[in-house]
Protein backbone atom coordinates (compact mmCIF):
# COMPACT_ATOMS: atom_id res chain seq x y z
CA UNK A 1 0.00 0.00 0.00
CA UNK A 2 1.23 3.49 -0.83
CA UNK A 3 2.50 5.28 2.29
CA UNK A 4 1.74 8.82 3.41
CA UNK A 5 -1.91 8.73 2.32
CA UNK A 6 -4.55 8.61 5.05
CA UNK A 7 -7.36 6.42 3.76
CA UNK A 8 -10.63 7.56 5.28
CA UNK A 9 -14.06 5.86 5.41
CA UNK A 10 -15.72 5.93 1.96
CA UNK A 11 -17.95 9.00 1.59
CA UNK A 12 -21.20 8.87 -0.42
CA UNK A 13 -22.67 12.16 0.78
CA UNK A 14 -22.46 15.14 3.12
CA UNK A 15 -24.58 16.35 6.03
CA UNK A 16 -24.47 20.07 6.63
CA UNK A 17 -26.27 22.85 8.43
CA UNK A 18 -27.05 25.67 6.07
CA UNK A 19 -26.20 26.29 2.48
CA UNK A 20 -23.67 27.90 0.18
CA UNK A 21 -24.19 31.40 -1.18
CA UNK A 22 -22.19 33.04 -3.95
CA UNK A 23 -20.66 36.34 -2.89
CA UNK A 24 -18.12 38.09 -5.09
CA UNK A 25 -17.69 34.94 -7.19
CA UNK A 26 -16.86 32.89 -4.13
CA UNK A 27 -19.00 30.25 -2.40
CA UNK A 28 -19.36 31.01 1.30
CA UNK A 29 -21.26 29.23 4.09
CA UNK A 30 -24.53 30.69 5.31
CA UNK A 31 -26.07 29.42 8.53
CA UNK A 32 -29.47 27.76 8.65
CA UNK A 33 -31.65 26.02 11.22
CA UNK A 34 -31.99 22.66 9.48
CA UNK A 35 -29.93 19.84 8.02
CA UNK A 36 -29.06 19.53 4.35
CA UNK A 37 -28.01 16.25 2.74
CA UNK A 38 -25.93 16.69 -0.39
CA UNK A 39 -24.01 14.60 -2.85
CA UNK A 40 -20.31 15.20 -3.45
CA UNK A 41 -21.05 17.01 -6.72
CA UNK A 42 -21.06 20.79 -6.94
CA UNK A 43 -22.46 22.88 -9.80
CA UNK A 44 -22.85 26.60 -10.39
CA UNK A 45 -25.71 26.70 -7.86
CA UNK A 46 -23.78 24.94 -5.11
CA UNK A 47 -23.82 21.38 -3.83
CA UNK A 48 -26.40 19.10 -5.43
CA UNK A 49 -28.98 17.71 -3.03
CA UNK A 50 -28.85 14.01 -2.26
CA UNK A 51 -32.06 12.07 -3.09
CA UNK A 52 -32.46 11.29 0.62
CA UNK A 53 -32.73 15.03 1.35
CA UNK A 54 -36.06 15.26 -0.45
CA UNK A 55 -37.36 12.15 1.31
CA UNK A 56 -36.75 13.58 4.76
CA UNK A 57 -37.72 17.16 3.86
CA UNK A 58 -41.16 15.99 2.70
CA UNK A 59 -41.87 14.52 6.12
CA UNK A 60 -40.51 17.47 8.10
CA UNK A 61 -42.36 20.52 9.38
CA UNK A 62 -41.97 23.40 6.93
CA UNK A 63 -39.58 21.19 4.96
CA UNK A 64 -36.86 21.76 7.55
CA UNK A 65 -34.95 18.60 8.46
CA UNK A 66 -34.10 18.69 12.15
CA UNK A 67 -33.70 14.96 12.77
CA UNK A 68 -32.14 12.28 10.56
CA UNK A 69 -32.36 8.54 11.32
CA UNK A 70 -28.79 7.24 11.32
CA UNK A 71 -26.40 4.56 12.50
CA UNK A 72 -22.70 4.89 13.10
CA UNK A 73 -20.23 3.05 10.91
CA UNK A 74 -18.11 1.54 13.70
CA UNK A 75 -18.36 0.42 17.32
CA UNK A 76 -15.23 2.39 18.25
CA UNK A 77 -16.21 5.97 19.17
CA UNK A 78 -12.86 7.38 18.06
CA UNK A 79 -13.31 5.98 14.55
CA UNK A 80 -16.78 7.47 14.20
CA UNK A 81 -15.81 10.90 15.54
CA UNK A 82 -12.33 12.26 14.90
CA UNK A 83 -11.49 15.63 16.48
CA UNK A 84 -8.28 17.63 16.32
CA UNK A 85 -6.98 21.14 16.81
CA UNK A 86 -5.97 22.21 13.31
CA UNK A 87 -4.21 25.14 11.65
CA UNK A 88 -4.00 25.50 7.87
CA UNK A 89 -1.85 27.53 5.49
CA UNK A 90 -4.18 30.30 4.33
CA UNK A 91 -2.68 30.43 0.85
CA UNK A 92 -2.59 26.72 0.05
CA UNK A 93 -4.97 25.15 2.56
CA UNK A 94 -2.41 22.53 3.52
CA UNK A 95 -2.25 21.50 7.19
CA UNK A 96 0.38 23.34 9.22
CA UNK A 97 -0.24 21.84 12.64
CA UNK A 98 -2.64 19.18 13.91
CA UNK A 99 -2.83 18.30 17.61
CA UNK A 100 -4.92 16.54 20.24
CA UNK A 101 -4.30 18.75 23.28
CA UNK A 102 -1.15 16.86 24.29
CA UNK A 103 1.02 16.48 21.19
CA UNK A 104 0.83 17.84 17.66
CA UNK A 105 2.35 17.22 14.23
CA UNK A 106 3.72 20.50 12.87
CA UNK A 107 5.11 21.17 9.41
CA UNK A 108 8.40 23.05 9.22
CA UNK A 109 11.19 23.48 6.68
CA UNK A 110 12.71 20.13 7.60
CA UNK A 111 9.50 18.16 7.38
CA UNK A 112 7.09 17.18 10.14
CA UNK A 113 8.03 17.31 13.81
CA UNK A 114 6.15 16.35 16.96
CA UNK A 115 5.61 19.22 19.38
CA UNK A 116 3.72 19.87 22.59
CA UNK A 117 0.04 20.85 22.07
CA UNK A 118 -1.41 22.92 24.92
CA UNK A 119 -4.53 23.81 22.89
CA UNK A 120 -5.39 27.03 21.00
CA UNK A 121 -5.88 29.10 24.14
CA UNK A 122 -2.30 28.64 25.33
CA UNK A 123 -0.31 28.34 22.10
CA UNK A 124 1.34 31.31 20.34
CA UNK A 125 1.54 29.40 17.06
CA UNK A 126 -2.21 28.69 17.29
CA UNK A 127 -3.01 32.39 17.76
CA UNK A 128 -0.81 33.37 14.81
CA UNK A 129 -2.15 30.71 12.44
CA UNK A 130 -5.82 30.62 13.43
CA UNK A 131 -5.89 27.14 14.94
CA UNK A 132 -9.40 25.76 15.55
CA UNK A 133 -11.16 22.62 16.64
CA UNK A 134 -12.01 20.60 13.54
CA UNK A 135 -14.25 17.54 13.75
CA UNK A 136 -15.47 14.85 11.36
CA UNK A 137 -18.35 12.50 12.08
CA UNK A 138 -19.14 9.55 9.79
CA UNK A 139 -22.73 8.31 9.76
CA UNK A 140 -24.92 5.98 7.75
CA UNK A 141 -28.30 7.51 6.87
CA UNK A 142 -31.33 5.25 6.85
CA UNK A 143 -32.23 4.56 3.23
CA UNK A 144 -28.74 4.60 1.75
CA UNK A 145 -27.80 1.55 -0.32
CA UNK A 146 -24.12 1.25 0.59
CA UNK A 147 -23.48 -0.75 3.76
CA UNK A 148 -19.84 0.35 4.04
CA UNK A 149 -20.27 3.92 2.78
CA UNK A 150 -21.09 6.92 4.94
CA UNK A 151 -22.18 10.54 5.03
CA UNK A 152 -19.76 12.97 6.64
CA UNK A 153 -20.64 15.85 8.94
CA UNK A 154 -17.88 18.34 9.67
CA UNK A 155 -18.02 20.84 12.51
CA UNK A 156 -15.88 23.46 14.22
CA UNK A 157 -18.45 23.89 17.01
CA UNK A 158 -17.43 23.13 20.59
CA UNK A 159 -20.96 22.26 21.70
CA UNK A 160 -21.35 19.76 18.87
CA UNK A 161 -17.97 18.13 19.47
CA UNK A 162 -18.50 17.91 23.22
CA UNK A 163 -22.02 16.52 22.90
CA UNK A 164 -21.24 14.02 20.12
CA UNK A 165 -18.14 12.76 21.89
CA UNK A 166 -20.05 12.21 25.13
CA UNK A 167 -22.95 10.45 23.42
CA UNK A 168 -20.71 8.08 21.50
CA UNK A 169 -18.71 7.18 24.58
CA UNK A 170 -21.91 6.58 26.55
CA UNK A 171 -23.44 4.41 23.82
CA UNK A 172 -20.25 2.40 23.52
CA UNK A 173 -20.26 1.81 27.27
CA UNK A 174 -23.91 0.80 27.71
CA UNK A 175 -23.86 -1.57 24.71
CA UNK A 176 -20.61 -3.22 25.72
CA UNK A 177 -18.94 -1.99 22.53
CA UNK A 178 -21.79 -2.55 20.06
CA UNK A 179 -22.70 1.05 19.11
CA UNK A 180 -22.71 0.08 15.42
CA UNK A 181 -25.98 -1.76 15.92
CA UNK A 182 -27.92 0.98 17.71
CA UNK A 183 -30.72 2.77 15.83
CA UNK A 184 -29.89 6.44 16.38
CA UNK A 185 -30.88 9.86 15.12
CA UNK A 186 -28.89 13.00 14.41
CA UNK A 187 -30.74 15.87 16.05
CA UNK A 188 -30.37 19.63 15.71
CA UNK A 189 -30.65 21.51 19.00
CA UNK A 190 -30.60 25.21 19.88
CA UNK A 191 -29.30 27.17 22.85
CA UNK A 192 -28.61 30.80 23.70
CA UNK A 193 -25.37 32.15 25.12
CA UNK A 194 -24.09 35.54 26.15
CA UNK A 195 -21.67 35.47 23.23
CA UNK A 196 -24.54 34.82 20.80
CA UNK A 197 -26.35 37.89 22.23
CA UNK A 198 -29.21 35.59 23.31
CA UNK A 199 -29.96 34.53 19.74
CA UNK A 200 -30.18 30.76 19.09
CA UNK A 201 -26.95 28.89 18.46
CA UNK A 202 -27.44 25.52 16.81
CA UNK A 203 -25.48 22.41 17.62
CA UNK A 204 -25.75 18.73 16.79
CA UNK A 205 -26.68 15.86 19.09
CA UNK A 206 -26.85 12.09 18.60
CA UNK A 207 -29.68 10.29 20.41
CA UNK A 208 -31.81 7.18 20.37
CA UNK A 209 -34.83 7.28 18.07
CA UNK A 210 -37.82 9.04 19.64
CA UNK A 211 -39.84 5.84 19.88
CA UNK A 212 -37.09 3.84 21.63
CA UNK A 213 -36.03 3.49 25.25
CA UNK A 214 -32.51 2.59 26.31
CA UNK A 215 -33.18 -0.96 27.51
CA UNK A 216 -35.06 -2.02 24.37
CA UNK A 217 -32.57 -0.29 22.06
CA UNK A 218 -29.61 -2.02 23.70
CA UNK A 219 -31.38 -5.40 23.64
CA UNK A 220 -32.06 -5.04 19.91
CA UNK A 221 -28.48 -3.92 19.25
CA UNK A 222 -27.05 -6.96 21.01
CA UNK A 223 -29.35 -9.26 19.05
CA UNK A 224 -28.23 -7.68 15.79
CA UNK A 225 -24.58 -7.91 16.79
CA UNK A 226 -25.03 -11.64 17.42
CA UNK A 227 -26.74 -12.01 14.03
CA UNK A 228 -23.76 -10.33 12.33
CA UNK A 229 -21.33 -12.57 14.22
CA UNK A 230 -23.16 -15.73 13.18
CA UNK A 231 -23.22 -14.50 9.59
CA UNK A 232 -19.43 -14.20 9.67
CA UNK A 233 -19.21 -10.38 9.63
CA UNK A 234 -15.98 -9.56 11.48
CA UNK A 235 -16.46 -6.08 12.92
CA UNK A 236 -13.26 -6.26 14.99
CA UNK A 237 -11.20 -6.89 11.85
CA UNK A 238 -13.01 -4.09 9.99
CA UNK A 239 -12.22 -1.60 12.75
CA UNK A 240 -8.60 -2.66 12.99
CA UNK A 241 -8.25 -2.17 9.23
CA UNK A 242 -9.94 1.25 9.42
CA UNK A 243 -7.49 2.37 12.11
CA UNK A 244 -4.50 1.24 10.08
CA UNK A 245 -5.77 3.04 6.98
CA UNK A 246 -6.40 6.29 8.86
CA UNK A 247 -2.91 6.18 10.37
CA UNK A 248 -1.32 5.48 6.98
CA UNK A 249 -0.86 9.22 6.43
CA UNK A 250 0.20 12.20 8.52
CA UNK A 251 -2.99 14.23 7.91
CA UNK A 252 -6.52 13.13 7.03
CA UNK A 253 -7.68 15.79 4.56
CA UNK A 254 -6.64 15.58 0.92
CA UNK A 255 -6.13 18.31 -1.64
CA UNK A 256 -9.74 18.19 -2.84
CA UNK A 257 -10.88 19.49 0.57
CA UNK A 258 -8.45 22.43 0.53
CA UNK A 259 -10.85 25.11 -0.83
CA UNK A 260 -13.52 24.03 1.65
CA UNK A 261 -11.13 24.19 4.58
CA UNK A 262 -9.92 27.68 3.72
CA UNK A 263 -13.44 29.07 3.47
CA UNK A 264 -14.53 27.26 6.63
CA UNK A 265 -11.58 28.23 8.81
CA UNK A 266 -10.87 31.73 7.54
CA UNK A 267 -14.10 33.34 6.26
CA UNK A 268 -12.84 36.77 7.35
CA UNK A 269 -10.52 36.80 4.34
CA UNK A 270 -13.51 37.74 2.19
CA UNK A 271 -14.61 40.58 4.38
CA UNK A 272 -17.01 38.41 6.35
CA UNK A 273 -16.52 38.74 10.11
CA UNK A 274 -15.85 35.45 11.77
CA UNK A 275 -18.69 34.42 14.10
CA UNK A 276 -18.07 34.50 17.81
CA UNK A 277 -17.44 31.06 19.31
CA UNK A 278 -20.12 29.72 21.61
CA UNK A 279 -17.69 29.32 24.47
CA UNK A 280 -14.04 29.61 25.28
CA UNK A 281 -12.00 26.82 23.67
CA UNK A 282 -10.65 24.22 26.05
CA UNK A 283 -8.69 21.03 25.57
CA UNK A 284 -11.76 19.09 24.45
CA UNK A 285 -9.87 16.83 22.08
CA UNK A 286 -7.51 15.39 24.62
CA UNK A 287 -7.52 11.60 24.45
CA UNK A 288 -9.88 11.51 21.45
CA UNK A 289 -9.44 11.41 17.63
CA UNK A 290 -13.16 14.30 15.50
CA UNK A 291 -17.64 21.53 9.76
CA UNK A 292 -19.08 21.55 7.38
CA UNK A 293 -18.45 24.46 5.11
CA UNK A 294 -22.19 24.69 4.81
CA UNK A 295 -22.73 25.85 8.38
CA UNK A 296 -20.31 26.75 11.12
CA UNK A 297 -22.45 26.07 14.12
CA UNK A 298 -22.08 24.65 17.58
Amino acid sequence: MIKGLAITPPIIGRISIGKLVNKNDKWLPEKDDSFTLTTQVQNRNGWMLHPLHQRYAEGAANGKIRTIPVRVLFNDSELNLRAEYSAFDRSTGRPLCVGNGETAKRVNEGGIEEVCCPGPEHCRFAHEQGCKLYGRLNLQVEGQNDELGSFIFRTTGYNSVRTLAARLQYFEAVTGGHTRHLALQLKLRAKSTTQSYRTPVYYVDLTLRDEDNLADAVRTALQEAEHYRQAGVNMASLEQTAKQLLHNGQFEDGEDEVPLLLDEFYPEQDGQPEPEPESKPTNLVKATRLTNKLGTVG
